[in-house]
């Protein structure tokens, strides 16, 4: 198996995104890009050079490229340039892990004095020359008036996540707020509207080029394994023609499974095909290995399928390394036990995690402590590792390029349901295959399954980009800052300038021209639709109205007739005999089980038919009333799923019906239907109709021999008169969008009393900023002790990854539960202004790991504090330090007593895994 080589594992730590060991002084004085250029030891490629040249030239740039394309390159080249200028330069990451590499990477290049390092809940050398930061902390900053006279350039990585439906929004803050001296570099995934969001930054930023590449440097192949071997997705020299060997290989599967085996039958449904065994792990491995296409990811969208994955191969003995690799991996898990407390190593799952790394595998998810993580980028990027099972987060921004990546599935859970990963998320996938400087190509491989179509996958591979759509929306603490700066109109043009804005002002001019087009030929239709005889415009719309109110009418009818149904099916009591005339084939029945109503579920009746047949009534079997034919002894016991008690109540049935105990149905039925129709005719809604047609019958128009021909002139307006009312709502809508919720936002901030006073709210960053600004002004926290204060702080941050209880958790102490009790009420009255404003719901406060806040400010260990409660280690470390970012923001604005308790707490919170 091909091995990568010290030098080429020196290239991949250096040519690709991580910034390579050189010597930084710019020797050209009169041309620093030649001196980086030389300084690099590589060929800039064109678009690299091209967008550099901006940078030289006092130009923003917008770098969209593929991952792996070396993009990065041009950022490298923004804090060579700020250096060399001597301005300061601010590098912005979406995620801490990307913030913490990219401030490793700079350190050892420009050494620890010239870097800083700021992540809401570390502050490393603030004042440096270069700083590394979340997208957040630097739009804190920019909010707070912190003076950035000296700023030079600000590199916004994975600006393409200005997209994301819940962070987006901070990278729009903060590309229309930095001041307008300084130079933007935007590294973006390879997006297809780059020339828009170009267009809005170039409005928005002055100065800006657009460089788009879609040439990857490692050429990336997409394969599918089907029973164990690998075909090319497409056919040679295609990328969107499905390969032909692979199509056949699916149907030879397919029709195999077909014929040998049998499938199973559902209940009361067809049958379903057999379970096919997937392809395992280790024949995929085996697999990757025998063809030279390790080092692999494999994405699993699961974090217990990652950890499975690593249990199985170690189960079979797997091993994937060899002596050298074994002894550096062994040295860099000697220097992680020194760093962290022994007695938290079981909790961690320390030792499935290190004999994995030995074997040369290991996950890769969220629910990992940062130290586990960042020591497996470190192992595979340095070649130690051959296989990394991984959820889709490691692919934002982290460097950790393989040969192959390897997709078990092409769905994933959103949060909110199962569905399909769309073109992007393939493309930021499968951008982790082929490392430049060791691989001559990538190679993308999709497990395929039998409830998979291949062409999805085709479908995903060949559509390489996606658009990128604002998600930016006014919030309260962006409202309270821009008052704080301005008057309500100046912000309202502020926020007019929102990318957002923008792609709706884009549409409006499509939507105007739609318009003024429709309007120019309604006109037309107008003057065809002419009659002599009369105004031709009324006599249409009196026929209208009377197509109109037969439709009300018979959609009253049959909301009435529904009501009717289901009137008539509650009504029923098990030994009931009934007939359904809308399923006359069933005959007389006797109900079994009655209708059942339980929450939003609806269970209709189920009924035992004359043939003794069980039937469980469909809504959409029964369309009349069910008709009542009288009653038959029903035994105390029964069971309908015992053919002789079925019998035996289908024989009382017959004789019932046989000695007129109970109803023929056809002439109950046919009785039923003649009552209903005389009532329909007495309550009949048709006078209004008549009047209606009798108004058309006496218009002068109606009498006009080219009646029809002008009617079918005057559909043609009507229908484009009302596509005009709708084209001029969504432009009305589009264009005061923004400006309609931030007056909303504002109305709540005003009915709260934090308009005009907001300088609480002004420091208060996050989804709960109201709630928590309420908290403040509340003193909720001034009683409290330090404990109590971590453990209510994170109810502020803290969101289950799914819905885990219902109601507040019980507290550890009286005062806290009284203080999230309080909390829990601030929120109630947020949310009911919300609903009357019509704005979206500010998120419940979640106090489901306060527990484990308490005691892990009290000093307990991460074992006892996690002991029972279900969390991952690495889930309480993320929501453990989001916390500590809410108190740091609650202690600048508290109490001056009560602040210095917070501190306190955050002290408390900080130690352990939680402060590396």
């Amino acid at each position: 198996m091909e091995r990568p080589s010290a030098q080429q594992a020196e290239a991949l730590v250096g040519a690709a995104s991580p910034l390579p060991e050189r010597n930084v002084t710019m020797s050209v004085e009169h041309d620093p890009l030649a001196a980086f250029e030389a300084s690099l030891g590589f060929c800039l490629d064109r678009f690299q050079r091209t967008a550099c040249q901006d940078l030289l030239e006092e130009r923003s740039v917008l770098v969209a490229a593929p991952t792996g394309a070396g993009k990065t390159v041009v950022a490298q080249f923004a804090v060579a340039l700020a250096q060399h200028r001597g301005v300061k330069v601010f590098y912005t990451s979406p995620i801490k892990a990307l913030s913490n590499q990219k401030f490793a990477e700079f350190s050892r290049e420009y050494g620890p004095e010239n870097v800083g390092l700021l992540t809401g809940d570390t502050t490393i050398n603030r004042g440096a020359p270069i700083v590394v930061m979340t997208t957040e902390v630097l739009r804190n900053m920019l909010y707070s008036g912190e003076a950035l006279d000296d700023l030079g350039f600000v590199v916004l990585d994975e600006v393409h996540y200005l997209a994301d439906r819940f962070r987006g929004p901070v990278w729009e803050e903060v590309i229309i707020h930095l001041p307008a001296h300084v130079r933007i570099v935007g590294l973006s995934a390879t997006v297809s509207n780059a020339d828009e969001f170009g267009a809005w930054l170039r409005e928005v930023r002055g100065r800006l080029d657009v460089v788009v590449t879609e040439h990857r440097p490692v050429p990336l192949h997409n394969h599918v394994m089907v029973d164990g071997r690998i075909h090319r997705l497409f056919r040679a020299a295609s990328s969107t023609d499905l390969d032909p060997d692979l199509v056949r290989a699916i149907r030879q599967h397919e029709h195999g499974r077909g014929r040998g085996q049998k499938g199973r039958r559902g209940r009361g449904g067809p049958s379903r095909p057999p379970r096919v065994p997937r392809t395992s792990r280790l024949d995929i491995l085996d697999r990757l290995e025998s063809d030279e296409l390790l080092p692999a990811i494999f994405f699993i969208f699961s974090r217990n399928g990652c950890d499975e994955a690593v249990e199985q191969l170690l189960m079979r003995g797997v091993d994937l390394t060899d002596d050298a690799d074994k002894q550096a991996i062994e040295a860099r898990l000697d220097d992680l036990v020194e760093e962290m407390p022994r007695e938290d190593l079981g909790i961690l799952g320390f030792g499935t995690f290190s004999s994995g790394l030995l074997h040369g595998f290991a996950a890769h998810h969220a629910g990992m402590i940062p130290q586990f993580k960042e020591l497996v980028e470190d192992l595979f990027a340095a070649g130690h590792l051959r296989a990394v099972f991984a959820t889709e987060t490691l692919a934002l921004g982290i460097n950790m390029p393989a040969r192959t990546v390897v997709l078990e599935k092409l769905v994933k859970f959103n949060g909110e349901a199962h569905v399909q990963i769309t073109p992007g998320e393939y493309t930021q996938l499968t951008g982790r295959a082929g490392r430049r400087g060791i691989d001559t190509e990538g190679h993308a491989l999709v497990v395929w399954q039998p409830a998979l179509d291949i062409a999805d996958i085709g479908a995903l591979a060949s559509k390489r980009t996606y658009a990128l759509r604002s998600q930016f929306v006014p919030t309260y603490n962006m409202a309270a800052n821009l008052l704080a700066r301005m008057d309500i109109e100046s912000a309202g043009r502020v926020l007019e300038t929102s990318f957002a804005q923008f792609q709706a002002d884009t549409a409006v001019v499509g939507l105007a021209r739609k318009l003024r087009r429709n309007e120019e030929a309604v006109e037309g239709y107008r003057e065809s639709m002419a009659c002599n005889r009369g105004d031709f415009a009324e006599y249409s719309r009196l026929r209208r109205s009377v197509s109109a109110e037969e439709k009300r009418q018979r959609r009253t009818r049959s909301k009435f007739r529904q009501r009717e149904v289901m009137e008539s099916l509650g009504l029923l009591r098990v030994g009931d005999a009934v007939t359904l005339p809308s399923k006359r084939s069933l005959g007389a029945c006797v109900v079994i089980s009655p209708m059942q109503r339980k929450e939003s579920d609806t269970r209709l009746p189920s009924v035992l038919t004359e043939e003794g047949r069980v039937w469980h009534l469909r809504p959409h079997e029964v369309t009349e009333p069910v008709v009542k034919l009288g009653r038959v002894k029903f035994p105390k016991k029964f069971n309908h799923r015992v053919v002789e008690q079925r019998r035996r109540l289908g024989e009382t049935l017959a004789e019932a019906l046989a000695d007129g105990r109970v109803k023929d149905p056809t002439t109950a039925t046919a009785e039923a239907r003649e009552k209903d129709k005389s009532e329909r005719a007495r309550t009949s809604g048709s006078t209004r109709v008549d009047e209606l047609r009798e108004e058309i019958r006496s218009h002068p128009c109606h009498a006009c021999p080219e009646r029809e021909h002008h009617a079918r002139w005057a559909e043609r307006a009507e229908r484009l008169e009302a596509e005009n009312a709708s084209l001029r709502a969504k432009i009305e809508g589009r264009t005061t969008s923004i400006a309609m919720v931030f007056e909303r936002v504002c109305d709540v901030l005003t009915s709260v009393g934090f308009l005009p006073d907001s300088h609480i709210l002004r420091r208060i960053y996050g989804e709960r900023d109201l709630v928590t600004a309420l908290a403040v002004r509340g003193g909720i926290f001034d009683s409290l002790g330090e404990p109590e204060i971590a453990a209510l702080a994170s109810g502020l941050v803290y969101s289950a990854r799914q819905l885990e209880t219902f109601g507040l958790p019980r507290m550890p102490t009286p005062s806290l539960d009284a203080a999230a009790l309080e909390v829990h009420g601030l929120w109630r009255t947020v949310t009911e202004l919300e609903s009357s404003a019509r704005l979206t719901d500010t998120p419940e406060p979640d106090f489901g790991i306060a527990r484990l806040l308490y005691a892990w400010t009290e000093g307990a260990t991460l074992s006892t504090t996690l002991r029972g409660s279900g969390i991952a280690a690495g889930d309480f470390v993320r929501w453990a330090k989001q916390t500590l970012d809410i108190l740091g923001q609650i202690a600048d604005v508290c109490d001056p007593a009560t602040a210095v308790r917070v501190r306190r707490a955050a002290e408390s919170v900080r130690r352990g895994v939680v402060s590396e």
